[in-house]
């Protein structure tokens, strides 16, 4: 039988008989990955009583009914469990951590958001890290060194955009 190549979905074959059933197949994994959300990350042991639609990404060292599929999501359909992936960037979201997880770098990331800049609103809030604040240091008056650190913290902030210049 022949397959997808990114996510190995069965395709139909000319002249096959009960092309139902490889039909069926491709839409329950489809079902699994179209916004995929997920009961928790990195769970090893299958539930005893799943719900139908119940997904969940394996951990490293799946045992019984998800032996062998280890980072994959897996989920319970009224044919039992099947699997999807896991891909680079693919991203589900965790209802135990209530955040997403973004399969990276041969592992999943929980909570971990990679960007060059947030936008928030239209307003960028946050950009590039910048160089580090001197600390104050020496000087006869102290009221002077500390409007001096206080306006590097300020003139800092305001460079990463968490606050308005």
């Amino acid at each position: 039988m022949s397959e997808t190549g990114r996510w190995a979905l069965p395709l139909l074959d000319a002249g096959q008989a009960q092309k139902e059933v490889t039909h069926n197949e491709a839409l329950a994994i489809l079902d699994l990955l179209q916004g995929a959300s997920a009961v928790a990350v990195g769970t090893n042991t299958p539930p005893a009583t799943p719900a139908i639609g119940q997904c969940w990404v394996l951990g490293g060292a799946p045992v019984g009914g998800w032996a062998g599929h280890a980072g994959a999501l897996a989920a319970w359909t009224s044919g039992g469990w099947r699997f999807a992936g896991p891909r680079e960037g693919q991203a589900v979201w965790s209802l135990a951590d209530t955040c997403p997880a973004v399969h990276s770098g041969g592992q999943w990331r929980v909570g971990r958001i990679a960007a060059t800049e947030l936008f928030i609103g239209g307003q960028q809030v946050v950009g590039a890290r910048r160089p580090a604040v001197t600390a104050p240091a020496g000087g006869s008056v102290a009221d002077a060194e500390a409007r001096s650190a206080i306006g590097a913290i300020l003139a800092a902030l305001t460079a990463h955009g968490l606050i308005a210049g």
